[in-house]
């Protein structure tokens, strides 16, 4: 049997843990899956994803800088990818389009009710940033019901275009968004979807935002604790986790997208954690 034809695509793209992680998805489900990653010219990724699939490919995982791209050349768009406007996921469906899916979303909210035993319900969340990380995973969060989100921004009316955004998903949530400055008061959760933790800085934060009770949640990851979890326990939070888990539960989203059967994550991350790749 030959195997399907999947791939990764970004730029640059050697450090990317997907392919390690969805060869073990293959060997574990026994799917018949090659998996590889494709580093695509920045002003070349629309003719790299065509080529891919006009030779027989699958789909395809796209990260940065590509997935504003890969959603706005899909033909199609599921709900999830359209609200986010960003995809992270391609293939071809049963009619031959280009479709484009967006899975950062599910798998956070994965990560930390999964993985990390939250619920969401009725807490209070303080997400950090507005970009594209945080409007990705907007969506599944207000799904699980918490009393109340805001987004804090450095530049506050992009949080607020981005509370306005979702208000409709908002349901009995109350969202807003702002500036850094404007924070107040404890939260139950801090998710910090900036790329701050990437130059190893932090958003400026006030005071007061972290209690004993308080759990933050990167949605960077590295070998040594990020920055902004290493910020939330000196403030005397509970617990700070980061972006692992959630790498590896979009990736196995997009698996099942791909393929309709969802594989087992706990054993990808443990070897993760102990340092395969």
């Amino acid at each position: 049997m030959t195997n399907d034809l999947y791939a990764v695509v970004g730029h640059p793209i050697s450090h990317s843990k997907s392919p390690w992680i969805h060869s073990h998805f293959a060997r574990q489900t026994g799917e018949p899956v090659e998996y590889t990653a494709i580093q695509a010219p920045l002003e070349g990724f629309e003719q790299t994803v065509r080529d891919f699939f006009a030779g027989g490919g699958k789909g395809l995982n796209v990260t940065v800088p590509f997935k504003e791209q890969a959603w706005a050349m899909a033909d199609h768009r599921t709900a999830r990818a359209e609200k986010a406007g960003a995809a992270n996921t391609l293939y071809q469906d049963d009619q031959g389009r280009l479709t484009a899916d967006n899975t950062d979303g599910a798998g956070l909210v994965a990560d930390l009710t999964d993985n990390h035993g939250f619920s969401l319900v009725g807490e209070r969340l303080l997400v950090l940033g507005a970009g594209g990380a945080v409007r990705g995973v907007l969506g599944p969060l207000l799904a699980q019901g918490p009393a109340q989100v805001v987004i804090a921004n450095r530049t506050p009316d992009k949080a607020g275009r981005l509370a306005e955004l979702f208000a409709a998903e908002a349901g009995d949530t109350r969202l807003q968004g702002c500036g850094f400055d404007q924070l107040s008061g404890r939260f139950d959760l801090i998710i910090n979807g900036t790329s701050a933790s990437l130059q190893g800085e932090l958003p400026p934060l006030p005071a007061g935002l972290v209690g004993p009770g308080t759990s933050g949640y990167d949605m960077m990851y590295g070998q040594e604790v990020t920055p902004f979890n290493r910020w939330l326990l000196d403030q005397g939070g509970r617990l700070g986790i980061d972006g692992l888990g959630m790498l590896v539960e979009q990736a196995a989203e997009a698996f099942a997208v791909w393929r309709g059967v969802h594989p087992k994550t706990a054993p990808v991350i443990a070897a993760l954690r102990s340092g395969a790749s």
